[in-house]
């Protein structure tokens, strides 16, 4: 696939993936706890890649032995990766599924995709540096977040407190994976990673946590949809993207899932879009178009 179609067409098709399943998130809050949750999601996530990367692999070799190429320049790279895109994963997704039990949808999602605002801060530190457009479409895209997200005053609780926790450690993740996909197999890495959640967040389950079989069963379709959409393919889809694309613009792109949140509650639930909201979506989309404008090549001074 051409690069360029890569890097803007899946961090959208994620986007639209994880706004959708918003609503399966939400339900299993209300029986299943926060590590229990990811725990399970993560799981089946993990099985789902894993077995498929070696589906894939074995399918491959059998056909064109000498297309399978090493999983990673080095063992030690993906197992590097795996632990710490993982870890801020693991975090990240606990932070916010812990926040959303008190927090209104609105705010949360807010909150949370501060990330984009995030990502090209923290990254000036790794000295990347982003275009003038991109920082205009950041702008453009809080506002349009606040326009889209937030209908109450903007007041700063336990809980939003842990899901602006997770707005960080999620611009995080970005970083880091932006720095591995540079060297290792983007579905090996997403495989991996989602293990180290899983191991991360049953922790917090058997240590603070006493979920029921009950609550489990109550909400198995939103954690199989969740598992392998929201967190198999969508965090996928965000890896392959990245792979040699600029992540402010990646995280850019991914913050459309709280556009298709809104849509998707209109077409689905026949929820009606207020002007306000309308004109949020009409901001984000902006942003995003705005920070695919080409840039400008650098003048080359000439000898007279």
């Amino acid at each position: 696939m051409n690069p360029k179609i890569r890097q803007n067409l899946f961090p959208v098709l994620a986007a639209f993936i994880w706004g959708t399943a918003f609503v399966a998130q939400s339900v299993s809050s209300d029986y299943i706890p926060p590590f229990t949750f990811n725990l399970l999601r993560s799981l089946v996530a993990a099985v789902v890649l894993g077995g498929g990367l070696a589906v894939y692999r074995r399918l491959l070799q059998a056909k064109r032995p000498q297309a399978v190429k090493p999983l990673a320049h080095s063992r030690r790279d993906l197992l590097l990766g795996g632990l710490c895109c993982g870890t801020a994963l693991g975090i990240a997704a606990n932070l916010q599924q812990a926040g959303m039990a008190e927090t209104s949808a609105g705010k949360a999602g807010f909150i949370t995709a501060l990330y984009i605002v995030l990502v090209p801060v923290l990254g000036l530190f790794l000295h990347k540096k982003a275009p003038a457009t991109v920082w205009v479409g950041v702008v453009l895209a809080v506002a349009g977040l606040y326009f889209l997200c937030v209908n109450e005053a903007l007041t700063l609780s336990r809980s939003d407190l842990l899901v602006m926790l997770c707005a960080f450690v999620f611009a995080g993740h970005i970083l880091l994976v932006d720095h591995f996909t540079r060297t290792v197999d983007g579905v090996a890495l997403s495989a991996l990673q989602f293990v180290v959640a899983a191991a991360l967040s049953g922790l917090g389950a058997a240590l603070w946590e006493a979920p029921t079989w009950e609550g489990i069963r109550q909400c198995v379709w939103p954690i199989l949809y969740v598992g392998i959409f929201s967190s198999g393919v969508g965090y996928t889809l965000q890896i392959l993207a990245q792979k040699d694309a600029n992540p402010t613009v990646v995280s850019l792109l991914l913050s459309l899932e709280s556009v298709f949140s809104v849509l998707a509650g209109a077409v689905i639930l026949h929820d009606r879009l207020s002007g306000r909201e309308l004109l949020g979506c009409g901001l984000m989309f902006l942003a995003v178009v705005l920070t695919q404008l080409p840039q400008r090549a650098p003048k080359v001074a000439q000898r007279p």
